[in-house]
């Protein structure tokens, strides 16, 4: 495995790993996650292809600068880290947060260097209008009221012994999720300053990509769980939107959760290879 950083515009060193040869493929984690939590998808998908995982600024092991965290610079991370490591024609697999960092890429460049995309688990906006109707709440899958969302970034911001954290990660897991994959996760979960992770919730809940989503044309392979924290509704909608796309959801009983890629790898490996294979 090789391990390296890399260093953005404005100074700051993105921690990467990288494993195997072929076409490329970019893991982009979530918010207050970390590159580590793809494990199991470095180790197999790499049989057949460069995988290539990185940790966003103030998460894992990257630096933890007292700036950039917005949604959009975490963007412009991505592409000059594709720019850097020279790479074309990649399929990127967001999850979580890391669909709104390809989203904001999208948004922003275009789908320049992008073939394909794998979005896991990740509502079109969290937080919803209490204007819109019953149809359009369960269409984006929100997760917040504007109330909630307020409240919980500041309860984030002051969460110095993590168990903000450690509440919110065991909302993302499934009950019957083993109790040393929990540890884990909370251990990766809280490498994050509280006050970035706070900054960061603020910018990323209060945005909606769904005019970005609706003009998606790359080949898309949407990935969603019944049992997840995120409503089970917001991953076919966002299929429903992108031509072509193809939707899988897993089921409670299948570690169905918002990280059903630790839960069950065995079934969500499958899935990326034979959509990498098509």
């Amino acid at each position: 495995m090789i391990q390296g950083k890399f260093a953005t515009s404005d100074g700051v060193g993105l921690h990467y790993v990288e494993r195997g040869t072929g076409s490329p493929l970019l893991l982009v984690h979530g918010w207050c996650q970390t590159s580590e939590q793809f494990s199991h998808q470095l180790n197999a998908l790499s049989e057949t292809h460069r995988v290539i995982a990185y940790d966003h600024r103030g998460h894992g092991f990257s630096d933890r600068p007292d700036h950039g965290y917005r949604v959009h610079r975490l963007a412009a991370d991505l592409r000059e880290f594709l720019v850097d490591r020279e790479l074309r024609d990649v399929t990127v697999l967001g999850h979580s947060m890391g669909c709104a960092v390809i989203w904001a890429h999208l948004d922003l460049f275009g789908p320049d260097r992008f073939s394909r995309l794998i979005l896991v688990d990740e509502p079109p906006c969290l937080t919803l209008n209490e204007q819109w109707g019953d149809a359009e709440k369960a269409a984006t899958g929100a997760l917040f009221t504007p109330d909630g969302a307020m409240t919980l970034c500041n309860s984030l911001a002051q969460d110095e012994d993590g168990t903000v954290r450690d509440s919110l990660m065991r909302s993302m897991l499934s009950p019957q999720c083993p109790d040393d994959i929990r540890t884990w996760m909370m251990a990766c979960n809280r490498r994050m300053n509280p006050r970035h992770a706070a900054e960061l919730m603020r910018n990323h809940a209060n945005l909606d990509w769904r005019d970005v989503i609706s003009r998606i044309r790359l080949p898309t392979l949407a990935i969603g769980a019944h049992a997840s924290l995120a409503p089970a509704t917001c991953m076919p909608w966002v299929a429903s939107q992108i031509p072509g796309s193809h939707l899988e959801m897993f089921a409670a009983v299948e570690g169905g959760s918002h990280f059903m890629f630790a839960e069950n790898p065995s079934k969500f490996n499958r899935l990326v290879r034979e959509f990498l294979q098509s």
